[in-house]
């Protein structure tokens, strides 16, 4: 919980950053501690990308590809919200 309330503090390196936001895009995406939800994956995937990490942006490109039109939409539109709001 540390390593989030870090981010949110605006702590660490960019590199950092992505690290994190991208664990949160596996947790989502593989259901570890939590129930798979593929737009919260591809949001925080999509976040990590922004963020530099390459592996994030190979993954959401992946996910992409078995989601409808409307779900990534959504995924976008939370990520953008997220960074507006951090």
């Amino acid at each position: 919980m540390a390593r989030f309330e870090m981010l949110e503090q605006g702590f660490g390196s960019a590199g950092a950053q992505a690290d994190i936001l991208f664990e949160l895009g596996m947790m989502y995406a593989t259901g570890r501690d939590c129930d798979t939800d593929i737009v919260a994956a591809h949001k925080w995937f999509n976040i990590a990308a922004i963020k530099g990490s390459v592996r994030a942006a190979e993954l959401r490109s992946e996910l992409s590809a078995t989601m409808s039109k409307a779900d990534i939409a959504k995924a976008l539109r939370e990520a953008r919200e997220w960074m507006t709001m951090h």
